[in-house]
């Protein structure tokens, strides 16, 4: 009988820039509205100016009453230090 033995590395997950953010909108999301997150897309980031840069998610959300709808949260934020700015709903539908 022959055994063989696999060594391999297992690589660091990346974790993308917008991560942060993306937790963020969901929370105020889930508070705001008192609605579970159903679905969850990040939209992309645009930047505004050199000091203020902005973030766009697309939720969908389900709330208590079963009712179901989109909202896109924008945060704008300073991207050089990461500190956020404004957060804005929009409800899709």
């Amino acid at each position: 009988m022959m055994w063989t033995l696999y060594i391999g590395t297992v690589g660091a997950a990346v974790v993308p820039e917008y991560a942060k953010w993306g937790l963020i909108a969901v929370k105020e999301t889930q508070q705001r509205y008192q609605a579970d997150i159903i679905d969850y897309l990040h939209v992309g980031r645009t930047y505004l100016s050199a000091n203020k840069a902005e973030e766009k998610f697309k939720l969908w959300i389900r709330t208590k009453d079963g009712s179901e709808f989109g909202v896109y949260v924008y945060l704008q934020f300073n991207p050089a230090h990461d500190t956020e700015y404004t957060i804005r709903y929009e409800r899709v539908g």
